[in-house]
């Protein structure tokens, strides 16, 4: 099929190239505020990873291991789920 040269030659529900997504991009540039885990009290319930909207949270061997800064957008839902307060969200500028 040739690539449609304008937007007027797509067919309903065309699409011109590859769908998007986020994966290559650094979304977490736009963190204001921005996760901090303690391991100490984690019980590793995984809600945060659950719960996360860009999949930001890092699990390994079925525990919680960290996040993905490079997509965290800092939305806070990780430390407003997890039942232990074992996630605190600070200030970016703070905490780099």
């Amino acid at each position: 099929m040739p690539k449609a040269k304008g937007w007027k030659e797509l067919p309903i529900g065309g699409i011109i190239e590859e769908a998007g997504c986020a994966r290559e991009l650094n979304t977490g540039a736009w963190r204001a505020f921005r996760p901090i885990v303690d391991h100490e009290k984690c019980i590793n319930c995984l809600q945060c990873w659950i719960f996360c909207p860009d999949m930001s949270v890092r699990v390994q061997d079925n525990k919680m291991v960290g996040f993905d800064y490079y997509h965290c957008k800092g939305c806070g839902i990780c430390a407003k789920i997890c039942p232990v307060d074992a996630i605190r969200m600070v200030v970016e500028a703070e905490a780099a």
